[in-house]
């Protein structure tokens, strides 16, 4: 028996899909429009660069995968997770968990279809002040990091849920 997705999951979905979508664009332009590749680094503000680094790993560049069979293990991975963090969305009662996970399986749709075409995950925002530098990162990983820092305030907000409240939301 399958469960309906709820109202919520529905606005969560949609924003997964908006935040894939802007990522692919974004690199799209990345790397075919102002071919950064070729180009390496434009600076854009004093304290905004464009870097081209191409991530073999996963966040900050752990567990790179320098084989094809890293790569496709990687993929296999992140696309299960991908799907557990749907289904968990799909089911979501409440706004910002809804938010929260959309944005992470948006950001994480994002970097699986980079990974899976390319073998690497295409980064390119490069902040920085005082010469320090933070790790470069694209649209899809700001979405992740954001995501689960609203997961996190979700789950410090203490739902209680009726059933009354589970078919409202359906």
């Amino acid at each position: 028996m399958t469960r309906p997705i709820t109202r919520y999951g529905r606005y969560g979905l949609l924003l997964a899909g908006i935040i894939a979508a802007a990522d692919f664009a974004s690199k799209y332009v990345i790397l075919y429009v102002i071919d950064l590749p070729a180009r390496q680094t434009i600076a854009v503000l004093p304290f905004l660069d464009l870097s081209m680094v191409w991530n073999r790993g996963i966040s900050y560049g752990w567990l790179q995968a320098d084989s094809d069979t890293g790569r496709w293990l990687l993929v296999a991975l992140t696309a299960a997770i991908c799907a557990g963090l749907t289904l968990w969305l799909a089911r979501q009662h409440h706004m910002l968990g809804a938010m929260a996970l959309g944005a992470i399986v948006g950001g994480a749709a994002g970097n699986l279809y980079d990974r899976a075409v390319y073998g690497a995950v295409a980064d390119f925002l490069d902040f920085h002040i005082l010469g320090q530098h933070w790790y470069v990162f694209n649209v899809a990983d700001a979405s992740i990091s954001i995501g689960a820092g609203l997961l996190v305030i979700d789950a410090f907000r203490g739902h209680r849920q009726t059933s009354n409240t589970v078919d409202r939301d359906r």
